[in-house]
This record gives structure tokens, C-alpha cells and sequence, in this order.
């Protein structure tokens, strides 16, 4: 990790990033019960934070509390308003089993959140108390990936910060796991055809309800098996999948209708961070062009 970028193998870690990602399901869907809806969805999000992944504040009942998977440490660290802290070490344990355990030190500090026990955004589900099959936590695995979306969201942040419209935070989608920011014209969007696998149409309908210029970071998936960067608009102008850009290695990936760039790509390059704002800065620049956005109205 000479440049702070740490090396990623999908095919390595698969095992473990499909564990974490059911995991962090579970905290999403607290945030789902306990929170006023915010549009786009973005109150389900969780937080990049120096030890992991964070609910924030959660109300409930008459006090408040906080769920934290910490990727250094390896625990799962729950506290609350009134000074009480259950912590749980993370390792080698069954899908089922991590929501047992959440769901009882939620119950022993007065919590009661009952919870949608399905996944969501994934094809054949298994509720969360049934899931025997995912078991893998590699404490280096996760840890890495923990590093990984530290220096994207670190790159990323700068680029929410040149955008002065209506701009999502850089924040963490567990149903797609993956690491976003978004941009908005103001205006509204053709309606969205939806069919994400476990997810109510109207919630990708409401999500996209505006034009949306949107990148981020990815672990990797069956779809796409590797870690990568994206970017994408909605509604797609015509021409943008032939447009130039930048780095060299970037290319539009037709079956996932997004610009990709390989996350090897940035790691082993001279200056990490700039190609990933050329990355960034490229692909939104061949979107606001092509959609005719008010970018002197938008951009700092």
C-alpha cells in the first residue's frame, strides 16, 4: 500500500464480501424502520467512518443508538444515548447466526426493531435467519476493502465539493454494496422501468425521479467480477457511450450501461487520485454536455 491504495482481488475475497454484505443489510434495515423517508432513499444509507461502517444516530423508543461494523478491530459495536455498549466479535459465523446475535444485544438494551429479514437488490434471497450458507469473514479481506472505500470516498468527496445543485453525500448503498455519490440537473426523468431484483419498482421510480449524473465504487459482484469505479447517467443522452474518456483504461461496459474503471487501474497509477477525478470529471463532463445541463448554474 505504497500510495495508501490497497491491493484488491475479487475472486479472493468473494466469499467474504458476500457475508459482509448480507451483514450490512441488517444494519440498513434498522436505519429503514427507525428513520423518516428522505428522497432517493438516502436515509437507508450508511457512513463510511476510520473503523468501518456506521447507522448513525437511530431514534427509537425513548432513547437513541448506534450500530458500527468495525473492519479493524473486527467487531460489531452497538451503544447507546444512555451509556450502555454491546460489542460482538466478528469471525467466521453464519448469516443466521450474526442476526441472532444482533437482534438479542439489540434486545438487552431495550431495542426492539423488527426488521424486513429478507435481502433486498438480490436474485434468490434467503431471510436472514436462514441463511446457513455465508459464513466467510477474512479479517485482511475486509480490512482491505475498508482501506479501499477510505480513499474513494476520500477522491470522491472532493468531487461532491465542485457540484453546487442538489448533490447526494458520499455514502454506502448496502442493497448494491457499493459506494456513491450523485449529481442532479433539476430536472425531472423519464419514469423509471424499475425490475430490480427484491425491490418495490416505486422505490427505483422515486430514486430516479430526477436526472441524475451518479459514480462510485464497487467491490465487485457476479455481473462484474472485480473491484471497479463507475459512472452513469439517467436518462442516457444520445451519443454518451461513444464519448472520450479519460484514464486510458476506462471503457462503457454495454451490459451494465455505465462507464467502468478498474480499480487495479487507479491503485498501481502514478497519482491514484487525480486519475480517479479524470475518471470522475470525464464521464460527467460527456453526460452534462450530451443532456444539455445549466452546468454554469451548477457547478462551483
Amino acid at each position: 500500500m505504497k500510495t495508501g491504495w490497497p491491493e484488491l482481488n475479487y475472486a479472493a475475497s468473494k466469499d467474504t464480501l458476500e457475508t459482509l454484505h448480507l451483514w450490512s443489510q441488517m444494519l440498513g434495515k434498522l436505519k429503514i424502520k427507525t428513520q423518516p423517508w428522505v428522497n432517493h432513499s438516502w436515509h437507508v444509507t450508511l457512513i463510511v467512518t476510520p473503523t468501518g461502517l456506521t447507522t448513525g444516530d437511530l431514534p427509537v423508543q425513548n432513547q437513541h443508538f448506534q450500530v458500527d461494523l468495525n473492519l479493524i478491530q473486527h467487531q460489531l459495536n452497538i451503544k447507546t444515548s444512555t451509556g450502555q455498549r454491546r460489542k460482538l466479535s466478528l469471525g467466521n459465523m453464519t448469516v443466521a447466526e450474526f442476526y441472532k446475535k444482533l437482534m438479542h444485544a439489540l434486545a438487552e438494551l431495550g431495542i426492539h426493531v423488527p426488521i424486513y429479514k429478507v435481502p433486498c437488490e438480490l436474485e434468490n434471497p434467503v431471510p436472514f435467519d436462514q441463511d446457513q450458507t455465508h459464513r466467510t469473514y477474512n479479517p485482511e479481506q475486509a480490512s482491505a476493502l475498508h482501506h479501499a472505500l477510505l480513499q474513494a470516498q476520500k477522491v470522491m468527496k472532493q468531487f461532491r465539493a465542485e457540484f453546487r445543485g442538489k448533490c447526494s453525500p458520499v455514502h454506502f448503498f448496502w442493497g448494491s454494496f457499493d459506494l456513491a455519490v450523485s449529481r442532479f440537473s433539476g430536472r425531472t426523468a423519464p419514469k423509471h422501468p424499475g425490475g430490480v431484483p427484491g425491490l418495490p419498482d416505486w422505490i427505483a421510480q422515486e430514486a430516479y425521479s430526477h436526472e441524475v449524473s451518479s459514480c462510485g465504487f464497487w467491490p465487485g459482484n457476479e455481473a462484474l467480477p472485480e473491484a471497479a469505479f463507475y459512472s452513469y447517467i439517467y436518462p442516457e443522452p444520445e451519443g454518451y457511450r461513444k464519448a472520450e474518456t479519460k484514464p486510458e483504461a476506462a471503457y462503457f461496459h454495454e451490459t451494465l450501461g455505465e462507464f467502468i474503471l478498474p480499480y487495479e487501474a487507479v491503485r498501481t497509477a502514478e497519482d491514484p487520485d487525480k486519475t480517479l477525478l479524470d475518471f470522475f470529471h470525464s464521464t460527467y463532463d460527456a453526460a452534462a454536455k450530451l443532456a444539455k445541463w445549466d452546468r454554469e448554474a451548477l457547478e462551483v
